[in-house]
């Protein structure tokens, strides 16, 4: 039998050795999640760019005027990645920032992270889907200025991040020239954000905006004017911000909240609750928010449900 000492020893190295077995289970559980995931992204992208390119060949077929403005923009790209790097590039371009550099930077942004392609897909899908007036996906692609306002931004805050802060406010200069949207670089925006509309949308530096956020134009997401550092709106996911709202100061806006249109927010609105009026008022009152039934208003595009429970409660 073995000295108690040389037990203590070997005991420790099995327990060292389980728990090393278990995280690299756990990494390889991880990894393979993460790679089926990152196959569904890309079938999806895939399926997605096929739809698109047959609304292209239609409408082509349709309207021979379109044809050639289709061809060069949508048909003779091989994916949605290389088709929205050139319709940027030629959008945003000017005399001293040439569409070729615009592409080349486009794309290589979007092809070096996954992520962005993904939340292109979703902004796609999230116009289709809500706005009435969206009728194909390439309708959007090509028209949708907010639609194409955010894919700059998420462009120009990309070169945020990696310090390269001129070019992103460079570009920032341009997505407001052409689109009529102010999106700071620094700002966070996650994605399926619809900006329907979207002139006069004005996002200041450090607002953060959720999932699945629906916002209509001339909103504002700004500053106090007083204030410095972390000091705009934080907007949670699944939010609905009607025409001409102001939020203003660094509030949170919860998750499936609502701001009805014209509404000017300066304190928090809880999760799922609904804020109108100048100064906005919490409908159902400050003791007993109304809250929502639909799990995501930003989804439902519902802008007037509130009326029924208005209350004088001010926020």
């Amino acid at each position: 039998m073995p000295p108690a000492g040389e037990l203590r020893d070997q005991s420790p190295s099995k327990n060292n050795n389980t728990q090393s077995s278990d995280t690299q289970s756990a990494d390889a559980a991880a990894a393979a999640a993460a790679a089926i995931s990152a196959a569904a992204a890309d079938a999806e992208a895939a399926g997605l760019w096929t739809q698109i390119k047959a609304e292209a060949r239609r409408d082509a077929e349709a309207e021979p005027a379109l044809a050639s403005y289709l061809y060069s923009t949508i048909l003779s790209h091989s994916s949605l990645e290389r088709s929205i790097s050139f319709h940027l590039g030629n959008k945003l371009c000017s005399s001293t920032l040439l569409s070729t550099l615009l592409y080349d930077l486009f794309l290589n942004t979007f092809t070096s992270d996954p992520s962005l392609r993904n939340a292109t897909v979703a902004d796609l899908r999230a116009a289709r889907v809500r706005d009435p007036a969206c009728i194909s996906f390439s309708h959007c692609l090509l028209n949708y200025k907010g639609f194409l306002a955010i894919q700059a931004h998420r462009v120009s805050h990309k070169l945020w991040t990696q310090t390269r802060k001129p070019l992103a406010l460079a570009l920032h200069s341009r997505i407001s020239d052409v689109f009529a949207v102010d999106i700071h670089p620094a700002a966070k925006i996650g994605k399926g954000i619809l900006l329907d509309h979207a002139t006069g949308v004005v996002i200041g530096e450090t607002a953060v905006i959720g999932n699945n956020v629906s916002i209509l134009h001339h909103v504002t997401l700004g500053g106090t004017g007083k204030a410095c550092g972390d000091r705009h709106p934080k907007i949670g996911d699944g939010c609905l911000i009607g025409a001409g709202a102001t939020i203003l100061g660094n509030v949170k806006i919860g998750a499936g909240a609502k701001v009805g249109a014209g509404s000017v927010v300066l304190i928090d609105v809880p999760p799922r609750g609904t804020a109108v009026g100048n100064p906005a008022r919490l409908v159902g009152g400050k003791e007993k928010p109304t809250s929502l039934e639909e799990e995501c208003p930003g989804e439902s595009m519902d802008h007037t449900s509130f009326i029924s429970e208005w209350s004088d409660y001010i926020i």
